[in-house]
């Protein structure tokens, strides 16, 4: 008869490994809450050292409408580095594939950091590919 103490400790173990998933209303997002942290890490790092998001003014409404635009490019930030870590990993050859996790964590952190100008980017390329001008009303 097994002791009852090992099959505990198996399910510990084999619990420990598996990474938890974020979900939102019971409906799994497929998010890894190590690379949102490692891409909100990156934004933080973006702001406070290449000034991403400069600082409009001295009032206290322009602060706070810096705080809240600060606040929206590390969520989006973040959230980009979250689903873009994994489609980035799957393009890889097979050998990098299997990616060590400070390895998928740098890249979440790079993705993080560049998001802000590599989405700006993405939506000026597409907006004049649909004939949009910026400025213009659709």
């Amino acid at each position: 008869m097994a002791e009852p103490t090992s099959t505990a400790i198996a399910t510990l173990v084999a619990s420990g490994v598996t990474v938890p998933l974020l979900t939102l209303f019971g409906v799994p997002l497929g998010l890894r809450p190590d690379q949102l942290l490692a891409g909100f890490l990156g934004a933080i790092t973006a702001i406070a050292f290449l000034n991403s998001v400069p600082s409009t003014g001295d009032t206290l409404r322009e602060l706070l409408r810096t705080t809240w635009r600060r606040i929206s490019v590390v969520t989006c930030s973040a959230l980009t580095a979250g689903y873009l870590t994994p489609v980035i990993m799957l393009g890889q050859p097979a050998d990098l594939a299997s990616m060590s996790t400070p390895n998928m964590l740098a890249i979440s952190f790079i993705i993080g950091a560049g998001a802000q100008y590599f989405l700006r980017l993405a939506i000026v390329r597409l907006s004049k590919k649909i004939g949009l001008e910026s400025g213009a009303a659709p």
